[in-house]
C-alpha cells in the first residue's frame, strides 16, 4: 500500500480527495492536514510515501514545505493539487522534484491516471538491482520526465489513439464548447469515457476547460479548443 498524506486547507476539498483515493486500489490515506504546520508534523511522524499538497495556505505556500522536504532529505514524494496557474510556480515545483502538477477542480480520472502511473513507477524502481539505459529511460518517462525519447508517443492507460482522434475531430469541426455528455454522443461513447479523453487533452493543453454556472443545478465543466491549437 502507498501511504498518503493530503495537505489541503479547504476541508471539503480535502474530503473529496480522500474519497477519491479510497476508490483507487493500492493507496491508503494516513493523514489529513489542513495547515502547513500540521502537514510538516504528519510528514515527520508518519513518513508517508506520498504527499498530495496544495500550494495556497493562510500561513504560507506549499512550495515552502516542498523546499523543507528536499532540504531535510526526506523520501516522501510530492504531487501538487492546486489552482495556481502561473508558469513560475510550475517551474519552481519542477525544480523541487514534484512528480505531477494537477490543476483544480480535481477530476477523479486525472488523479487516478497520475496515481496509477506513480505506483507503476515505484514498483518498477523497487524491482531493479542494477540499471541499464533502457531502465533509466523507462523510469524517467513513467515519473513524468520528458527525457525519454518515446515520452511524447505513448498514451496513458485507458486512452487509445483512435478514440482520441475522434474526440479531436469534434473540436476541429466546430469552435463551440462541449461537455462530456455531448462529446460522448458525438462519437458514440459514454460520458465517463469521453470525460477521460477530454481531461487527457486538457492536460496536454490541446483543449481548455471552463466552469459554467447555470441558474439551476451543479456547475458544468465545458471544453473548447485551446487558443494555441486554433487554426
Amino acid at each position: 500500500m502507498v501511504r498518503v498524506v493530503i495537505a489541503e486547507d479547504d476541508r471539503q476539498i480535502a474530503e473529496i480527495q480522500r474519497r477519491f483515493l479510497e476508490r483507487i486500489e493500492g493507496f491508503e490515506v494516513v493523514g489529513l492536514a489542513h495547515s502547513l504546520i500540521d502537514a510538516r508534523d504528519m510528514v515527520e511522524v508518519l513518513s508517508p510515501d506520498l504527499l498530495m499538497l496544495d500550494i495556497q495556505f493562510p500561513t504560507g505556500t506549499g512550495l515552502e514545505l516542498l523546499r523543507w522536504l528536499r532540504a531535510s532529505n526526506r523520501g516522501t514524494d510530492v504531487i501538487l493539487v492546486t489552482a495556481a496557474q502561473e508558469v513560475d510556480t510550475l517551474r519552481e515545483a519542477l525544480h523541487g522534484g514534484v512528480l505531477d502538477y494537477i490543476l483544480k477542480p480535481l477530476v477523479f480520472e486525472r488523479l487516478q491516471a497520475s496515481l496509477q502511473k506513480y505506483k507503476t513507477h515505484i514498483e518498477r524502481l523497487s524491482s531493479l538491482e542494477t540499471l541499464a539505459q533502457k531502465d533509466v529511460d523507462t523510469l524517467l518517462h513513467d515519473s513524468g520526465s520528458s527525457s525519454s525519447p518515446k515520452a511524447t508517443s505513448r498514451l496513458p492507460k485507458g486512452v487509445d489513439a483512435l478514440t482520441l482522434d475522434k474526440v479531436r475531430s469534434v473540436f476541429s469541426s466546430s469552435h463551440s464548447t462541449f461537455n462530456a455528455e455531448e462529446v460522448g454522443q458525438c462519437i458514440g461513447v459514454s460520458r465517463t469515457t469521453a470525460r477521460r479523453y477530454l481531461e487527457y487533452l486538457t492536460s496536454e493543453q490541446q483543449l481548455q476547460a471552463e466552469i459554467v454556472y447555470g441558474t439551476v443545478g451543479r456547475p458544468e465543466r465545458r471544453y473548447l479548443l485551446a487558443k494555441n491549437h486554433i487554426a
